[in-house]
């Protein structure tokens, strides 16, 4: 019984993780909002938000499998977003020749999927370097 009680609070925290991960990236993208595009059909912003869960998702899976307690998923969890964020803006920075969220909001696939494979590779560095 204890297994399924903690995988309950393991699943109920990472939803809570993702979903205020989801918020702070509805925020800081100015140019759109995430869910009215995807409404619309916009298929780059919906790999976009998808690689960022998934990459999310990454780190809190590691977390969970290398953790003895559930804050340890919850610390990792708020590093995960911080670190997706970064590497949003870092790539926004240091791609000069257009800018990858005006590419996003015109839905621009090849961007979306360039974003999301950002965000999933970042998810499995920093979760395999979980110890």
């Amino acid at each position: 019984m204890e297994a399924f009680i903690a995988t309950v609070a393991y699943f109920v925290i990472s939803v809570v993780i993702v979903y205020i991960g989801l918020l702070i990236f509805e925020v800081i993208t100015t140019k759109y909002k995430d869910y009215e595009e995807i409404e619309n059909g916009n298929v780059a912003v919906a790999l976009s938000i998808a690689g960022k869960v998934i990459g999310i998702c990454i780190i809190l899976a590691f977390s969970i499998y290398h953790s003895n307690h559930i804050y340890d998923s919850v610390i990792w969890g708020a590093v995960g977003i911080v670190l997706q964020m970064v590497a949003y803006l870092l790539v926004e920075l240091l791609t000069r020749k257009f800018s990858v969220e005006e590419q996003i909001k015109n839905n621009n696939i090849a961007v979306g999927i360039f974003s999301m494979s950002i965000s999933i590779g970042l998810g499995l560095v920093v979760g395999a370097s979980i110890t």
